[in-house]
C-alpha cells in the first residue's frame, strides 16, 4: 500500500531465535512478504491517539498500542490471517482437601494475533513480562497444540518505545534475557517509525 504523507513503520532490528530467520524464510517465504508489506502499509500517525497523564510525558499525544494492532488487523485479515484463542482448561486435582476453590476456572483463553498455514505472529507493545511470556511460553504452547511450527514477533525498538506509555518494552530488552530460552524457531522483529516524506 501507497502512504501518502504521516508515518509508516519499517523494520530497524532483528535477531533469529533458534533458526527463526532461517526457518521462517524457507518455509513461509510468501508469508513473511505479507508481514513485510503489513507493517510497511499501517499508517502510524493514525495511531498516535493517547493523550498522556504521565508526569514525564503530560499533555504529549503517545503511540495507542490497540490502534497499532488494529492497523495490522486491517491489512492483514484480508489476506486469510486470523486470530486463534484457544480454551485453558486447568487442573483441579492438586489443591489440598480443606481447601475450597472459590473462583471459577472457566472462561479463560489463550490467543495468537495471527496464524495463517502454522506461522504465528504475535505484534507486542506492551510491558517486558507479555513480551518474554510470548517468545518463551505462548509460541511453545500454541505449537505443542499443533497450531503453529514457527513464529514471528513484533515489537518496538526503543525510540518507537520511548513514544508510548511508559513500561513498554522493546527489541533490546529482549535479546538480554530470551536469546538463549525460545524453544522453537522464532523471528524477533523490531519497529520504527520515519516520516513518509524524509
Amino acid at each position: 500500500m501507497e502512504q501518502h504523507g504521516g508515518k509508516s513503520l519499517r523494520l530497524a532490528a532483528q535477531y533469529s531465535f533458534n533458526k527463526g530467520l532461517d526457518e521462517t524464510t524457507r518455509r513461509y517465504p510468501h508469508l513473511l512478504a505479507e508481514i513485510k508489506d503489513a507493517i510497511s502499509a499501517v499508517d502510524a500517525s493514525q495511531a498516535k491517539t493517547k493523550l498522556s497523564r504521565e508526569k514525564t510525558k503530560i499533555g504529549r499525544m503517545l503511540y495507542s498500542p490497540v490502534a497499532l494492532n488494529k492497523g495490522f488487523q486491517k491489512e492483514l485479515y484480508p489476506k486469510g490471517w486470523r486470530n486463534l484463542s484457544v480454551d485453558c482448561e486447568y487442573p483441579t486435582t492438586h489443591y489440598l482437601e480443606d481447601y475450597n476453590i472459590r473462583s471459577s476456572l472457566k472462561g479463560a483463553f489463550r490467543d495468537m494475533d495471527f496464524v495463517k498455514d502454522r506461522l504465528g505472529v504475535e505484534i507486542q507493545f506492551g510491558k517486558y513480562s507479555f513480551m518474554v511470556y510470548n517468545v518463551c511460553a505462548k509460541m511453545t504452547i500454541f505449537r505443542n497444540l499443533g497450531f503453529i511450527e514457527c513464529g514471528v514477533e513484533i515489537v518496538p525498538v526503543k525510540a518507537l518505545a520511548l513514544e508510548m506509555s511508559s513500561g513498554v518494552s522493546y527489541f533490546g530488552n529482549y535479546l538480554l534475557e530470551t536469546r538463549k530460552t525460545a524453544s522453537l524457531s522464532v523471528l524477533l522483529n523490531g519497529l520504527m517509525h520515519f516520516s513518509v516524506n524524509d
